[in-house]
Formats: C-alpha cells, structure tokens, sequence
C-alpha cells in the first residue's frame, strides 16, 4: 500500500478556532497552537504542504510560566551594530507586548523555512477577550 500525499488543491477548507489563554502555560500552549498550525491534527496531514487550520488566541495577556521563569526569563534581539543586545524581562514583555509572547513562542516551534512563515500567518494572536474575526464565525477550542 501506497502513502498517498494530498496537494494544495486537494486539501479541505481550513476551520478558523478561538483558543483562550486565560491561566495556562506558555510552553504547552504554544506547543499545541503549532500542532494545529501545521495540520498534524488532520488524517490528510501532508509535510509539504500547509494543512492547517486558522487560530485566534485570546486573552493573551493572561498566560503563565512555571516556578521562577516569569522572573528569569529574558526576550533578547540584536541591532547588528557592536553593542546593539535589546533585551526584554518577561514581565516587562507581558505588560508592553503581550501578544509576542505567544507569537515567538510558536515562531520558534515551527519550521525554519518558507512553509513555516505561511504557517505563521495563520496565527492571530490578541491581548484582549475581543477579536475582529467574528465574520469567518470560528469555533471555539479548549486545550
């Protein structure tokens, strides 16, 4: 028997799902969140090919860390000029970007590569209990 690899134009209508981040943790989220990005959830699940669905995290701004991480844990980027490290404690990070938390979490959790980055673009992510995709009428999912 044959593996059989579905294309772009074979693959289903894409579901559109609200999770809420609302006291869970960061790691087992975000780890979930890029299971779905990339469709491994699906029996038509095909590597070279972005099979997943579209989510939108909410309450972003109420995400957790285990034990001490919520004061050890630093966000850092460099400027490319001699000297340029920007870094961000968490807590700093979650009252100013909450929304990035969850973002470069699953970033990090998806390929390095251009299916990864259109991967990327199907995750919304919003501090807030409010969403502005209320027209693609999503369904809410719980982790």
């Amino acid at each position: 028997m044959k593996t059989v690899f579905f294309n772009k134009e074979q693959i289903p209508k894409r579901k559109w799902l609200v999770i809420d981040a609302n006291d869970m943790i960061l790691g087992r989220l975000s780890s979930k969140i890029a299971y779905i990005l990339q469709g491994k959830n699906k029996h038509y699940y095909t590597p070279h090919c972005d099979t997943g669905d579209f989510i939108i995290v909410i309450n972003a701004d109420k995400v957790c860390l285990t034990r001490n991480k919520s004061l050890n844990k630093i966000y850092w980027r460099h400027t490319g000029y001699p000297g340029g490290i920007k870094k961000f404690k968490f807590l700093d990070m979650q009252e100013r970007y909450p929304e990035r938390i969850i973002y470069y979490a699953v970033k990090k959790m998806l390929p390095k590569n251009k299916l990864g980055k259109r991967m990327l673009y199907k995750l919304k992510v919003y501090a807030s209990n409010e969403h502005p995709h209320i027209a693609q009428s999503p369904e809410t999912f719980s982790i």
